[in-house]
C-alpha cells in the first residue's frame, strides 16, 4: 500500500477521531511540501546554482526553480533581481513519496536525533524543518558535493492552528522532542 493510500484509509480517520471533528472535510491534510536552498555566495561565483539544481533533482525528482532577490541589500553586495536561491514545490505523488523519505529514512537518520522541537509547527499547523547539510538524502554521493548546504523543508498543512498541525504530524510519524 502506498502511503497517499495509508494517509488516507488509517491516518485521516485516526486525526479525524483524535481531534474530535464534526466534519471529516475538516481533517487537516498535507497541501505541498517546499524545499528552499539559499545560496548567498551564488553572487560572487556563477556555477554555484547549477550545482545546487542537480543536487535538488536528485533529491526531489523534480526540477527546481531559480528565486531571485526580492529586495537590494546593500551590506550582502545583493541586487534586487539577482539569483540568490533554488527552490522546489512537491504536490501530489512525489509530495507524498518525499513525505515517506522523509519520515521513514532521513529524519531518524539524524546523529543524536532526539526529535523535532515543538516551535516547527508555526501557528498555521505548517511543519518547518531545518538541515544543515545536504548529505542526509541517501540520494547524495558525498564525493559529488562541491559544498555542504543547508536545506529548509516547508510541508504546508490545512490544519488552522498549531495543535491540529502538531497531532497530524504526529499521525504521519514525525517524531517530537518530549
Amino acid at each position: 500500500m502506498s502511503f497517499k493510500d495509508n494517509f488516507n484509509k488509517e491516518i485521516r480517520p485516526k486525526v479525524f477521531a483524535e481531534l474530535k471533528l464534526k466534519n471529516p472535510m475538516e481533517t487537516p491534510r498535507i497541501l505541498k511540501i517546499v524545499l528552499n536552498v539559499g545560496a548567498g555566495e551564488a553572487v560572487a561565483s556563477k556555477g554555484v546554482l547549477e550545482k545546487i539544481q542537480e543536487q535538488m533533482m536528485t533529491i526531489t525528482g523534480q526540477k527546481p526553480v531559480i528565486t531571485k532577490a526580492r529586495t537590494s541589500v546593500s551590506a550582502f553586495k545583493i541586487r534586487k533581481g539577482l539569483p540568490i536561491g533554488v527552490k522546489v514545490t512537491l504536490r501530489g505523488e512525489r509530495m507524498y513519496s518525499f513525505l515517506e523519505k522523509l519520515v521513514k529514512i532521513v529524519i531518524p537518520g539524524l546523529r543524536d536525533f532526539r526529535g523535532i522541537g515543538d516551535k516547527s509547527v508555526d501557528q498555521s499547523g505548517n511543519l518547518n524543518i531545518g538541515f544543515p547539510e545536504q548529505t542526509i538524502f541517501p540520494e547524495i554521493e558525498f564525493d559529488k558535493i562541491d559544498k555542504i548546504r543547508g536545506l529548509e523543508v516547508t510541508i504546508v498543512s490545512t490544519a488552522r492552528d498549531h495543535e491540529k498541525g502538531k497531532k497530524l504530524f504526529e499521525a504521519l510519524g514525525v517524531s517530537f522532542k518530549k
